[in-house]
C-alpha cells in the first residue's frame, strides 16, 4: 500500500488502516505524533511532525479505525505558549 500526504491537486485524503498511516508518516518523514484531540462524530484528530526535519502532517481518524491524511507542510515549531482562559477570547 502506498500512502502519500493529500495535495490540494486531489479531492479526496489519502487513508489506510491506522497502524499503516502512522509507520509511514515515522519510518518515511520520522514523525511522531506531537498532539491529539476529538473531533465530530467521534473522529480523533492528530498532529505529527519531527521537531528534526520540520514536516507535519494532520491526520484524521475515523471510529473504524481508518486514517486519513489532510493536511502536511513544513516548517512545524513547538509552541509553548500559556492556554486563553476560556471566555477571553478576543
Amino acid at each position: 500500500m502506498t500512502i502519500c500526504a493529500a495535495s490540494g491537486a486531489s479531492a479526496e485524503p489519502n487513508c489506510g488502516p491506522r497502524a499503516a498511516v502512522i509507520a509511514h508518516l515515522g519510518d518515511n518523514f520520522g514523525e511522531s505524533r506531537q498532539s491529539i484531540g476529538m473531533g465530530q462524530e467521534g473522529r480523533v484528530v492528530e498532529v505529527f511532525a519531527s521537531l528534526e526535519t520540520g514536516t507535519w502532517t494532520i491526520t484524521v481518524t475515523l471510529p473504524n479505525g481508518t486514517t486519513c491524511l489532510v493536511a502536511a507542510g513544513d516548517a512545524f515549531e513547538m509552541l509553548a505558549e500559556a492556554p486563553t482562559p476560556r471566555g477571553t477570547e478576543s
